[in-house]
């Protein structure tokens, strides 16, 4: 099973380290961690999955609390989310081919965002499951390269965290 925590962190040189040395220091096995700038110029945003086999996501809650660019950490895993995960797949094709890829990509509502001639980049955004399902489609044609970025995840509604760890 996996876990879902959202970390809000201040903005300064050094803080993915500290968090990189902590996960390194206790062994947790993480399964994504991705980062990025909120709305608020000083915070930044972490959205990381933990494999709760291995390892307490409460455990890994209270260590990170304990780093001191840290600002809030919550565990969204049971609250209502939305969930969403960025690949780019590079795939062989060439141009007798690309309608047909094109037409997969469009299944899943992704798009083709660069055509070469032996070659083309579909970007999809959605869950693990949906680039998974496009994946297993694409694989047969012969996939060159893939990039994900990890999950990011925001809590449904009107509750937020802020920049000074309140919801």
């Amino acid at each position: 099973m996996k876990h879902t925590l959202v970390a809000l962190v201040e903005d300064k040189p050094g803080v993915l380290n500290r968090v990189a040395s902590l996960f390194r220091r206790r062994a947790f096995n993480i399964e994504s961690l991705t980062v990025g700038r909120t709305h608020e110029p000083a915070v930044s945003r972490m959205t990381i999955l933990v494999d709760t086999e291995q390892t307490a996501p409460n455990l890994v809650e209270a260590n990170l609390m304990k780093l001191i660019n840290v600002v809030d950490v919550q565990d969204v895993t049971a609250l209502p989310t939305v969930m969403r995960d960025l690949a780019l797949i590079k795939v062989k094709a060439n141009t007798s081919q690309l309608a047909e890829i094109n037409q997969l990509a469009e299944i899943f509502r992704g798009k083709i965002v660069d055509v070469a001639s032996d070659s083309v980049i579909i970007e999809i955004t959605g869950d693990e499951d949906k680039i998974s399902g496009l994946l297993d489609l694409l694989r047969p044609r012969g996939i060159l390269e893939m990039v994900r970025t990890g999950q990011v995840a925001m809590v449904r509604g009107s509750t937020h965290q802020d920049g000074n760890g309140h919801n």
